[in-house]
C-alpha cells in the first residue's frame, strides 16, 4: 500500500494533535506535526534529505498570528513566516516538493486568492469533515485545486485583479535601469541607504538619487509603497548571502 505522508502545521496544539490523530487512523496516511513555520521547514527539509519527503502540508492560515498581526505579504519567505500563507510561499521559494493546503477559520476570498498565488493547492474550512479533508488531500495529489464553490467566484475575481495589477507593476519595474532594479531589490530586502551603498559599492548620495528615481518611475511616494509594487511584479529581495533572488515568492 502506498502511504500518503502528511505534515500538519498549526500552533494550536490541541487542534493539531486531534487532526493528526484522526488522519493517522486512515490505513494509507502517515502524519507528523509542526507548531511553527520554521519548524515545518526544518521538518520538510530533513524528510527530503532522508528520502522520505512529505506529500501534503496542511497549514493553518493564521499560523503564528498574534492578536495584533504583523504586516504580511504573499512573498513572505523572508518576512519571518508570520502566517500560513507566508509559509506556503517560503516552501515554494525553497523548491520543496510538497503540495500545500491552507486550513482557514472562515471563508475569505481575498486571502484564499493570496494562498493560491503563493502556491497552495487548496483553501479549506477548518471545520470541514474528515472525509472532505481526506478527499482534498487525495485530490491535490492528482494535481487538483480545491476551493469551496461559495468562494470560487470571489477568488477568480481576486486573481483576475491581481493579474492586471501585476502586469501594470511589471511594466513599471521594467522601466527602471539595471542599477535601479538592483537598488529596488535591496529595498525589498529591507536594506537602508547606507547598507545599499556598501553592498553596491556606491556613495550614499548616489544611492539616494537612485532611490528617488525608483520612487519617481514607479509613481509612488514611499519605500513601503515601492516594495509592495515590486512584490506584485514578482521582484524578490536581494539575497544577503550574495545572490539575487529574481522571483522570490511569485506564482510563476
Amino acid at each position: 500500500m502506498v502511504r500518503i505522508r502528511v505534515l500538519v502545521v498549526d500552533d494550536h496544539r490541541i487542534f493539531a494533535e486531534s487532526l493528526a490523530a484522526a488522519l493517522a487512523a486512515e490505513p494509507d496516511v502517515e502524519v507528523a506535526a509542526a507548531g511553527s513555520g520554521p519548524a515545518a521547514l526544518r521538518c520538510l527539509e530533513r524528510a527530503a534529505a532522508e528520502g522520505r519527503r512529505f506529500d501534503v502540508m496542511l497549514v493553518d492560515a493564521d499560523l503564528g498570528i498574534s492578536p495584533v498581526p504583523a504586516p504580511r505579504s504573499v512573498a513572505g519567505a523572508d518576512d519571518g513566516l508570520v502566517d500560513g500563507i507566508s509559509l506556503v510561499a517560503g516552501v515554494r521559494v525553497r523548491q520543496i516538493a510538497v503540495r500545500s493546503v491552507v486550513l482557514a477559520e472562515k471563508d475569505d476570498a481575498a486571502r484564499a486568492a493570496l494562498a493560491l498565488q503563493a502556491g497552495a493547492s487548496g483553501w479549506v474550512a477548518k471545520d470541514c469533515s474528515l472525509q472532505r479533508l481526506l478527499g482534498v488531500v487525495r485530490g491535490v495529489l492528482r494535481d487538483e485545486t480545491h476551493v469551496s464553490p461559495a468562494l470560487l467566484t470571489g477568488v477568480l475575481r481576486e486573481l483576475t485583479a491581481a493579474r492586471k495589477h501585476r502586469t501594470e507593476s511589471e511594466q513599471l519595474v521594467e522601466s527602471l535601469t539595471p542599477r535601479e532594479q538592483e537598488v529596488l531589490r535591496c529595498m525589498v530586502a529591507g536594506l537602508g541607504r547606507k547598507a545599499v551603498a556598501e553592498r553596491l559599492f556606491l556613495s550614499p548620495h548616489t544611492v539616494r538619487t537612485h532611490m528617488q528615481n525608483v520612487l519617481g518611475k514607479l509613481g509612488v511616494h514611499s519605500t513601503l509603497a515601492a516594495v509592495a509594487l515590486a512584490r506584485r511584479a514578482g521582484v524578490g529581495p536581494v539575497d544577503l548571502a550574495g545572490d539575487v533572488v529574481e522571483r522570490g515568492g511569485q506564482l510563476a
